[in-house]
């Protein structure tokens, strides 16, 4: 039902027919690159976290980095807590996997974290664990209602 709730939601930006769905697993960062056949660092994972008030944080950052509690703390004056799963779906609109930055509920508040810049195009989930939108990042600011830029994140250990 989410992707159905997000490609509605992109139609306002006339781009529901670029949303595309899998018969394999987009989960993760690198299912999603697997499926889509690009660079893991392309891809736009959706992070979800307690906000000060109801609802949550969004960050959306590329598929290469993690965040950086230092940072997140100096931006929004508290620690980072994800979001528990039993809370996902509730807060974000959408299921584990699939938690992106469209259709979101009232209170939800994204922010598009400056690690994706160095992209042309990027590509987060559209609502479930099986799909993705290929998107600019100007695309991706105006679609997802962000409110800023932000820098939150520092590279990811690389994989032994």
């Amino acid at each position: 039902m989410s992707v159905t709730a997000v490609r509605n939601y992109l139609k306002l930006y006339g781009m529901d027919e670029r949303a595309k769905e899998f018969e394999v697993s987009s989960a993760t960062v690198e299912l999603a690159s697997k499926a889509l056949g690009v660079a893991e660092a392309r891809i736009a994972k959706t992070l979800s976290f307690y906000g000060q008030e109801e609802g949550c944080i969004l960050i959306v950052t590329a598929g290469d980095v993690k965040i950086d509690n230092k940072k997140f703390k100096s931006f929004f004056g508290m620690k980072a807590k994800m979001l528990r799963g039993e809370d996902v779906e509730a807060l974000t609109g959408h299921e584990r996997g699939g938690v992106c930055p469209f259709a979101n509920p009232e209170g939800a508040k994204v922010y598009l974290d400056r690690s994706l810049q160095r992209f042309q195009t990027v590509f987060p989930a559209c609502g479930s664990a099986s799909s993705a939108i290929e998107l600019t990042k100007e695309e991706l600011f105006t679609c997802s209602q962000a409110r800023e830029w932000i820098d939150v994140t520092k590279p990811a250990r690389e994989k032994s």
